[in-house]
């Protein structure tokens, strides 16, 4: 039976050989596009990480001299000193790159495109034309965002935020002239980025799923990345007609975000009416999904990687499944926390509060769940699995820290300090990122069909994990002493002059874990150069994706599709000879009477 498959599987390679340029570069293949997704997404990661590093360099060690950078980057550090205009658009630049063109690019785009169709054994997805205009619109969107640096006024300084009227007007600065429309042009071409494939996701799951495979068969990393193209689909255009209505405000005369009487950069706004509020409202509807668009494709990969390398069936699937659904629903209804102080009615910021709180609850079942999964597993330590307890760990501290946050009274005394960027720095960014790398290692051998080196891996991630917690978790106490988020200089007030030393361990904790992450980078070069060549399922894990080799041939399967006969957890089943039944076998072959129909 193998060597018909393999026969089959080869015959079917050959008859869709494909030259460089459409197999390679203008790919219609799921697979491909996915890991351009990913690449590309990490080079905009490079980019994002050196600017962080270069605000941490002013952070800990503000006005100091660096002639070398003066010699490289001789606008923004004139006489080998960062300038103020400078550092805030590394600011800016720095969050949108990081959480639109990394994070949600890798996590949706990468992951999504790579695993939905063969996690439900499709050939690919519904639109494969579309999807390869998806991941097109991506360099193009990043090429246009980095163009901003190099137009006179630089990139802008309102923040990845772009909170109107400072992104409304160029009078507001440096850099709020071309760079801010480059800023909003680059966004629009990527939120259609992130539509088409949204609605490739959408129609793959619903519609192209092989026989058996139902929706509460799904493994969790599908159920993830569904509802999550749902959760993109209704929220992006809403800031994608924000982004619009901005460019009209900026270029055609009209004043939606901009009030009559402002005056910016010594000038007075005489043609307005508008509300700078209205911006805030229209941003936040997005970006607080937002969170969960990074988040919950990260939820899905660690369920499935902690179930395959504590050898246990996911606890409670079903309520796994309705948790991601009540997340992404209750997302849409927690903005206005990020608002508490822009005049918000206590009765209204009472409701917010509410929501917010409501949303830990399937949050936390989550994290009771993984705990459950874990407790009493054969624990395989994997790079992967240790980059998924990672995860659980960053996401608990994070989402603590978020409890405090939404309550108004708190959250007014610590708004826009450093308490809220290590918030979001746990939740969102290193969370996810953990996330995302559990995701690489586990999946890395099906992608190139070579194993990443386990030694690297774990060097990668006990420098990281201690890295990142000494990154962010000082910022609590930061944020606490009132330093301010966006802060070019704490030396420029006197009450912060005793963070100095804070600020300096949180600068080389943030360069340790720079280069921890880029062992990740030095472990994918030797591996797809001398990494041992990977088996089809090498994790001995039970979904679809592990049934074909590695990698997967075009149409990744031979002349048949799979047939689904069981979820895709069945780990340690009482009675089986392995301690994993894959999706793929039927129930009476691999279970005993005794535990037939248990599942």
């Amino acid at each position: 039976m193998a060597v018909i498959e393999q026969e089959a599987r080869t015959a079917h390679e050959v008859a869709h050989r494909e030259s460089f340029w459409r197999r390679y570069v203008f790919s219609l293949d799921h697979k491909v596009i996915g890991i351009q997704y990913l690449v590309t997404s990490f080079v905009m990661a490079l980019v994002g990480g050196l600017l962080a590093m270069l605000m941490r360099l002013e952070l800990g060690w503000p006005g100091s001299s660096w002639p070398l950078l003066g010699r490289i980057l001789p606008q923004g550090f004139p006489n080998g000193i960062m300038n103020q205009g400078f550092y805030l658009s590394l600011v800016t630049m720095h969050g949108t790159i990081m959480i639109f063109y990394v994070m949600s690019t890798a996590l949706t785009g990468g992951f999504g495109n790579f695993l939905i169709p063969l996690q439900i054994g499709a050939r690919d997805m519904a639109f494969p034309l579309l999807n390869m205009l998806s991941y097109w619109l991506f360099p193009v969107a990043s090429a246009v965002l980095l163009a901003a640096f190099f137009v006179p006024g630089g990139a802008p300084i309102s923040g990845w935020t772009a909170y109107a009227p400072l992104s409304a007007t160029p009078l507001a600065g440096p850099g709020e002239g071309l760079g801010q429309t480059l800023w909003l042009v680059s966004l629009a071409i990527l939120i259609v980025a992130f539509l088409f494939g949204s609605l490739n996701y959408i129609t793959t799951v619903l519609q192209l799923r092989t026989r058996g495979m139902s929706m509460m068969r799904l493994p969790l990393s599908t159920w993830a990345l569904f509802i999550t193209a749902i959760l993109s689909l209704l929220s992006f255009p809403v800031l994608l007609a924000a982004a619009i209505m901005l460019l009209f405000d900026r270029h055609a005369g009209t004043t939606f975000f901009l009030p009559a009487g402002a005056v910016i950069g010594g000038k007075t706004i005489t043609a307005g009416g508008g509300d700078p509020l209205l911006w805030q409202h229209l941003f936040w509807f997005l970006g607080h999904p937002e969170v969960y668009i990074l988040v919950l494709p990260a939820m899905g990969i660690v369920s499935e990687v902690i179930s395959n390398n504590a050898r246990k069936p996911v606890f409670g699937y079903p309520v796994m499944v309705l948790t991601i659904s009540a997340i992404a629903f209750l997302s849409f209804l927690v903005w206005g926390h990020h608002m508490f102080v822009s005049g918000m009615h206590p009765m209204l910021g009472t409701a917010f509060m509410t929501t917010t709180l409501i949303i830990a609850v399937p949050s936390a079942i989550k994290t009771f769940n993984w705990l459950a999964t874990l407790w009493g597993g054969k624990l395989r330590f994997t790079p992967a699995m240790l980059f998924a307890i990672g995860f659980v760990s960053l996401f608990v501290t994070g989402g603590l820290t978020g409890l405090l946050l939404g309550q108004p009274a708190f959250n007014m005394y610590v708004h826009d300090t450093y308490f809220v960027v290590a918030h979001f720095h746990f939740v969102m960014a290193s969370a996810a990122l953990f996330g995302m790398f559990a995701g690489l290692y586990h999946w890395f051998p099906k992608m190139f069909g070579r194993m990443l080196d386990e030694r690297l891996g774990r060097w990668h991630f006990w420098l990281a994990l201690p890295a990142t917690f000494g990154t962010f978790f000082p910022m609590h106490f930061a944020g606490l002493a009132g330093m301010m988020r966006r802060i070019y200089s704490p030396q420029m007030y006197g009450y912060l002059s005793g963070l100095s030393g804070v600020n300096a361990f949180v600068s080389v904790s943030a360069f340790v874990m720079f280069v921890a992450h880029m062992l990740f980078v030095v472990n994918v070069v030797w591996s797809l150069a001398k990494g041992k060549r990977a088996e089809a399922n090498p994790w001995q894990a039970t979904s679809l994706e592990w049934t074909t080799s590695s990698p997967p041939p075009h149409g990744n399967w031979g002349e048949r599709q799979p047939v689904v006969y069981r979820w895709a957890y069945d780990y340690s089943l009482p009675g089986s000879d392995r301690d994993f039944v894959p999706q793929t076998v039927p129930a009476e072959v691999a279970a005993p009477a005794a535990v037939q129909g248990g599942q």
